[in-house]
């Protein structure tokens, strides 16, 4: 069960990345809108509970990282760890709870967890636009007002498309089927 618990984890970050490299609309200083790439994290989390899903998301966060990690705009250690942790590890790795929060609420824990997680990496990237991004704010903008809408402008998208997915898997019954191996 282990060996198949580990490849499928390979699987889902494996088509995670790939999901997450077609982008459908990409801003310009970090953060774009995929096709439903945090979709196969979800659905592992789902599978296989917190433990797996945490480290399956960890290993996506890390894979996001090396895929296109923006430098912070002032140079230090403390800035470049609060972006790396809050950008990537925090904000990809809460996306391995989806199971776990979704689970008390039955048929609707899909959709709830779905909901929560990309809640949370909301959270993480609006207090990284605050904490380390504000030079980026327009003159006259206050940080929280300008994080709070880049953010929430390309995540409400993927919020959008990933419910979709998870929605259309529930509807067929593939959350079913995974788990049953069929």
């Amino acid at each position: 069960m282990r060996t198949r618990k580990l490849s499928q984890g390979a699987a889902a970050v494996a088509m995670a990345a790939a999901l997450s490299m077609i982008i459908l609309y990409q801003l310009p200083n970090g953060g774009n809108v995929t096709a439903a790439g945090m979709a196969p994290i979800i659905l592992y989390s789902f599978l296989y509970g917190p433990k797996w899903g945490l480290l399956t998301s960890f290993v996506y966060a890390l894979i996001q990282m090396l895929m296109g990690f923006y430098p912070p705009p002032a140079p230090g250690l403390w800035q470049f760890l609060l972006a790396a942790l809050l950008d990537y590890i925090f904000a990809f790795g809460a996306l391995g709870l989806a199971g776990a929060v979704g689970k008390p609420f039955g048929r609707w824990g899909p959709v709830i967890g779905t909901f929560a997680v990309i809640a949370a990496r909301f959270v993480c990237h609006f207090l990284s636009g605050v904490l380390i991004w504000p030079a980026y704010a327009p003159e006259g903008t206050p940080a929280w007002a300008y994080s709070l809408t880049y953010n929430g402008s390309y995540l409400l998208a993927e919020l959008v498309l990933t419910l979709a997915v998870v929605a259309l898997l529930l509807r067929t019954g593939a959350f079913q089927r995974i788990r049953d191996g069929r």
